[in-house]
């Protein structure tokens, strides 16, 4: 009997972490995959600790304290702004604005200090480049993201990339990816997502994409039952995706 490989209709999930909310499932029998998307942050790159180490270093001075535990639940699980705790405190609008701006600044001067692939990211990427169509999707901005590819290398790897300045929505609203299908010109039963965080499952989810979560050290507490499978390493791809005597 062929292998079964649930995906999910195209209905967003709701943003709660662990919500058992879902469309009702529709079947794909034994998919060949010909595309892959990757997250970004947390999943190509370790990134998620410089960002947080950037928004404590903006917000900590002005008494508001980011606890690792609130941004992996509030920042990475529902897509909460970090900024919110600043609005709560009262600070005007004009003030955040310029927050931001810092945040922004530090986050890229920390990126440009030195980022680095997460284990295993540069060899598996080679492995598979000839045979499958890759993209980034990603909602870091455009400009962070540059320094990234520039930092690591990892560029040459993939087709085309989306950063979260390239669409009106970003995750989990299934916009990033329903643009990764039509650039990739693969049918959406061909495609393959990969993602760290709950949030970045619900996309592809709700895009009617096959969903494998690979969690990092910031998002192993999400609940990832709505994805098809969780892997332990990107190392462990190769193997499904595509025999070795194919590689």
């Amino acid at each position: 009997m062929a292998e079964l490989v649930y995906a999910y209709g195209s209905e967003p999930y709701p943003a709660r972490v662990g919500s058992s909310s879902l469309p009702a499932p529709t079947v794909i029998q034994n998919p060949a995959f010909k595309a892959i998307f990757f997250d970004n942050d947390g999943l190509l790159v370790n990134t998620e600790p410089l960002y947080l180490q950037a928004i404590q270093d903006v917000l900590g001075p002005l008494g508001i304290e980011i606890t690792r535990e609130w941004y992996i639940r509030e920042n990475l699980g529902k897509g909460t702004s970090t900024f919110l705790l600043a609005e709560e405190k009262g600070l005007p609008e004009e003030e955040i604005r310029r927050l931001r701006d810092a945040r922004n600044e530090r986050y890229s001067e920390l990126l440009k200090d030195g980022v680095k692939p997460m284990d295993g990211v540069p060899e598996v990427l080679d492995m598979l480049r000839e045979n499958f169509v890759m993209g980034v999707v990603t909602s870091s901005r455009k400009n962070h993201f540059n320094i990234i590819m520039e930092q690591t290398g990892l560029r040459k790897y993939f087709s085309f990339f989306i950063t979260g300045n390239d669409v009106e929505h970003t995750k989990p609203h299934p916009e990033p990816y329903l643009k990764a299908i039509e650039l990739a010109g693969v049918e959406k039963e061909h495609c393959l997502v990969l993602e760290d965080a709950y949030r970045g499952v619900q996309a592809a989810k709700a895009a009617g994409l096959t969903c494998f979560a690979i969690p990092d050290e910031l998002t192993r507490t999400h609940n990832f039952s709505i994805a098809d499978k969780v892997l332990k390493s990107i190392r462990e791809l190769p193997a499904i995706v595509a025999p070795s005597s194919n590689i």
